[in-house]
């Protein structure tokens, strides 16, 4: 085999790697898929819940930065930003205290209280997805950044190749309320 043969062979084998491995954003050999439903995603319902007993003080600091919970979901709409998250914090604790779960429909937001069921809309696309919020965030370029939501929020809104998308959130119904320090909504 001459030296062109030889590198033609390694790239055939490179290019048969990548064809039979699956690609990720975030870092390790290949994203799970998420759970298997009709649909191809785990599926989520808005239902009425209590408010979280973890994540949903009056106020609290971050990197200098105050922010202050909402009293109630009720007539929350918003236009900005969403990110994704995924593999780097799958079964880490959320802020309601549930481990993460990338493959779920569920979303982290800063100021509404927790858990409260949010409509995303993809303003590029036209994509619209149901999530629960039950985390805090985003903490990065908070200027522009509305949402993070979880992997599988992102492949149903055809954003998870651009990171990012232009999106509209709008609180629905059952509206959360947040529990107050003592103990009443």
């Amino acid at each position: 085999m001459n030296g062109s043969q030889g590198l033609s062979v390694k790239i055939a084998v490179v290019l048969l790697g990548f064809s039979t491995t699956g690609c990720t954003l975030i870092g390790s050999p290949e994203l799970v898929r998420p759970a298997s439903t009709a649909d191809g995603f785990a599926s989520e319902t808005p239902q009425p819940e209590p408010p979280s007993r973890s994540g949903n003080m009056d106020e609290y600091e971050l990197d200098g930065e105050t922010y202050r919970v909402l009293d109630t979901s009720y007539g929350y709409d918003e236009r900005g930003v969403a990110s994704w998250y995924g593999e780097q914090f799958q079964g880490r604790p959320t802020s309601s205290g549930e481990p993460f779960e990338m493959n779920r429909l569920s979303a982290a937001h800063r100021t509404l209280p927790i858990p409260a069921w949010v409509r995303v809309t993809n303003l590029t696309n036209g994509r619209s997805v149901l999530l629960r919020v039950n985390d805090r965030g985003p903490f990065a370029d908070t200027g522009r950044r509305i949402i993070d939501v979880s992997y599988a929020a992102a492949v149903r809104l055809g954003m998870v190749e651009a990171g990012t998308a232009s999106v509209r959130v709008q609180a629905v119904e059952p509206w959360q309320y947040r529990l107050r320090e003592n103990g009443s909504r």
